[in-house]
């Protein structure tokens, strides 16, 4: 199946152009459909060898029908991600959350504004560039 047509449509199709094409031309039209038909092959297979050189050895163990449109489902792919488990929380949101380290102690998590980098001094600005 092409695009949905199946050959007894296209059978249809192509005896309905013969009739409006004519005899006379209808050579040089069978032609020129063959000869774009190789260029499009050409044209594909060129493409497709310049992605498997440009991805080198992985090309190989991409699994195409997963990154297909078609099974594209929002529903599966939320029930996927409400079923994965917790994240396991770092070193920092523990500490954040207060935590005690080793040493027995509860460190405090530093206090940063949106507005100032790591260190108590503020951002450059610069005048000229506004």
């Amino acid at each position: 199946m092409i695009f949905g047509l199946t050959i007894e449509k296209l059978l249809l199709i192509g005896l309905i152009a013969a009739l409006i094409i004519g005899p006379e031309r209808l050579p040089r039209y069978a032609e020129a459909l063959a000869s774009f038909t190789r260029r499009a092959k050409d044209w594909v297979s060129s493409a497709k060898t310049r992605v498997r050189d440009e991805m080198g050895e992985d090309f190989d163990d991409v699994d195409w029908r997963t990154l297909d449109p078609r099974q594209y489902d929002p529903r599966r792919i939320i029930r996927e991600a409400l079923l994965d488990d917790a994240p396991v929380p770092t070193v920092r949101a523990a500490q954040a959350a207060g935590a005690v380290t080793a040493s027995g102690t509860t460190p405090a998590a530093p206090v940063r504004s949106p507005f100032r980098g790591p260190s108590a001094e503020p951002t450059p600005y610069d005048t000229e560039a506004t």
